[in-house]
């Protein structure tokens, strides 16, 4: 929209408006302009804007709601302001941002930071089921601590093997040129590896990958060809830098900015670095990215219990 934000000191000065948060976020979740009571669905429904909520006109509980209800803010009792101002910072910072940041930016504890971030990144989760196309690279990598960066005390209490051991096994696939798919997989074994790859990859694609042996027999489906990175790392169009430098990136933001990422975790990082991968090129910027986060809102509920794995827990005292 016109009049909307495009950097980050505007955005700061146009979200401290409630009415233009109210206002972003209206045109984001019904974008046909419709308000629809999120308990039976009816269009019937009044704004009452001293409250700056609704009145569903059916009688029914929960009969009034505002915005925030079914989305990622909801139960939050924090104003759309600190919300939209986080949700603009984590899309647009290209290494990410951390709670301790946004708990000094916004004026909220670095607890209640934390978990902002970690519902914003839901939104961030990828939609659709397009599968890649064209030239695909694909690889796997490992995320975990270097030992180096241990003190030799620590080092001797978690480091237990060598290589792959205590990391999490992680897998991507970029289209060159576009989007990129990234997750956390259990075992890098062949079964794995190859159903996720026909599970994001139209057949037929030309797909490149380095030697490891669990991508033998993608030529079943696939154009595949192989790199061999102990003699080069590029023969002509033969290469899986794309997706080397999409872990690069990765890699830096937890290790510069979040320091340490729990592996409970780690799929929600992912998808925030794959999130900013994929609106690279977005003709509108940082407002657009921000906006893009804002649509996705909707049906993203993430409480606390479930964020640090407690559901069901019940307490002894």
């Amino acid at each position: 929209m016109a009049n909307e934000p495009k950097t980050l000191q505007e955005a700061i000065v146009y979200f401290a408006d409630p009415d233009n948060c109210l206002n972003y976020l209206v045109e984001r979740r019904w974008p046909d302009g419709v308000v629809k009571c999120p308990t039976c669905g009816s269009a019937n429904v009044a704004f009452v804007p001293s409250r700056r909520l609704w009145q569903c006109k059916t009688r029914h509980d929960r009969c009034q709601f505002s915005v925030k209800v079914g989305t990622i803010f909801e139960d939050s009792p924090l104003s759309l302001s600190k919300w939209l101002a986080a949700m603009w910072m984590i899309t647009n910072c290209k290494n990410g941002i951390s709670s301790w940041e946004i708990h000094r930016a916004i004026k909220v504890t670095q607890k209640t930071a934390w978990f902002m971030l970690h519902r914003i990144r839901l939104a961030m989760h990828p939609t659709g089921n397009v599968k890649l196309s064209g030239e695909v690279e694909v690889d796997e990598s490992l995320i975990g601590g270097l030992s180096r960066f241990m003190h030799k005390e620590k080092r001797a209490r978690v480091i237990k093997g060598t290589g792959g051991k205590d990391k999490t096994a992680v897998m991507g696939m970029v289209e060159r040129g576009g989007r990129v798919r990234a997750f956390v997989v259990d075992k890098r074994t062949k079964k794995e590896l190859q159903d996720k790859i026909r599970e994001h990859v139209k057949a037929g694609a030309a797909i490149f990958t380095d030697e490891f042996l669990s991508y033998d027999g993608l030529d079943i489906d696939y154009r595949h060809a192989v790199i061999n990175h102990a003699v080069e790392y590029v023969n002509g169009n033969v290469h899986t830098n794309t997706i080397e430098n999409f872990w690069s990136l990765l890699k830096r933001g937890l290790k510069g900015t979040y320091v340490s990422v729990e592996p409970f975790h780690l799929f929600r990082y992912i998808d925030e670095q794959a999130f900013r991968y994929n609106t690279r090129k977005v003709s509108g910027g940082d407002s657009e990215r921000c906006s893009e986060v804002a649509s996705h809102i909707l049906g993203k509920r993430l409480t606390y219990a479930e964020l640090t794995g407690k559901v069901g827990e019940t307490s002894n005292n």
